[in-house]
């Protein structure tokens, strides 16, 4: 007689073991294929259970799975931003960058799904839930610069840069993963600096946030000479600053923090009140 396979077994899992079960099965699947191209099949698949088990648990069908699916990687990006305000400015962004980028990483071709959905899929709720991932990094990083109440042209500032760094992160799947995660993290930071330092020029609040920083204290000889004069820019600017921020004259750039600083020599941000 030929032997007969063993009995598959399982394991009964609690409304929340299976619920979070099928959630990991569909993010599996949505980090490398666009939510359009994921079935209920799949899922199920993927969870090793059976289609009108999902259903049970997702009754709204994929639209429910997916929007459930994007909130709970939305909570995973939020926390990215989560830093403690101890230490230097730059060193803590680049660090909140460091774990946006291995998300974007681990995501891969499915990170754009994620955040922007897609023609079959995307609705007033999934948009809303990626703003306010957007709205949190943002709410993170006023508080990592001791601003409670930011004024329009910070707001806008801050906004601007979150946006840059999405789109240089989608790029950056586009072009195989190039340059070096590293030099992409610091470049990000770099770009921070530079628009926070454009921005510190037309407007007092800003100018007063960048001072507060401290300015550039040094510039490390092989950051060149372009990034050097941007810098010294800065530090021109940061004095300026001082003698009454409101009043920045056209042009100088107040002072910010050197990304060479994220080796520990940038003084700390001004902790809120």
């Amino acid at each position: 007689m030929t032997p007969q396979a063993p009995a598959r077994t399982y394991r009964r899992l609690s409304v929340e073991e299976r619920r979070s079960q099928l959630l990991d099965a569909a993010l599996s699947l949505f980090a490398h294929r666009a939510p359009e191209d994921v079935s209920l099949d799949d899922v199920a698949e993927a969870a090793g259970v059976s289609r009108p088990l999902v259903y049970r648990y997702f009754p709204g069908g994929k639209q429910q799975l997916y929007e459930a699916a994007l909130r709970t990687a939305a909570e995973a990006l939020r926390g990215c931003f989560d830093e403690p305000r101890e230490g230097p400015l730059l060193p803590r962004l680049a660090r909140a960058l460091d774990r946006y980028l291995t998300f974007v990483d681990e995501h891969d071709a499915g990170f754009a799904a994620l955040l922007q959905g897609g023609s079959v899929v995307e609705t007033s709720r999934t948009n809303a839930i990626v703003d306010g991932v957007r709205r949190a990094a943002a709410e993170h990083i006023y508080r990592h610069l001791g601003v409670p109440d930011p004024g329009p042209r910070l707001r806008m500032t801050v906004r601007m840069w979150i946006t840059a760094v999405e789109a240089a992160s989608l790029m950056w799947l586009d072009e195989d993963k190039q340059p070096p995660v590293g030099e992409l993290r610091d470049w990000l930071v770099d770009q921070f600096v530079a628009v926070l330092s454009v921005t510190a020029a037309r407007d007092g609040q800003t100018a007063a946030v960048v001072a507060a920083l401290g300015g550039v204290s040094s510039i490390r000889p092989d950051q060149g000479a372009a990034s050097g004069a941007v810098h010294r820019k800065a530090e021109e600017g940061a004095d300026a600053a001082h003698r009454g921020p409101t009043t920045t004259r056209r042009g100088a750039v107040p002072g910010a923090a050197s990304p060479a600083t994220r080796r520990g020599a940038a003084p700390d941000a001004a902790s809120p009140a």
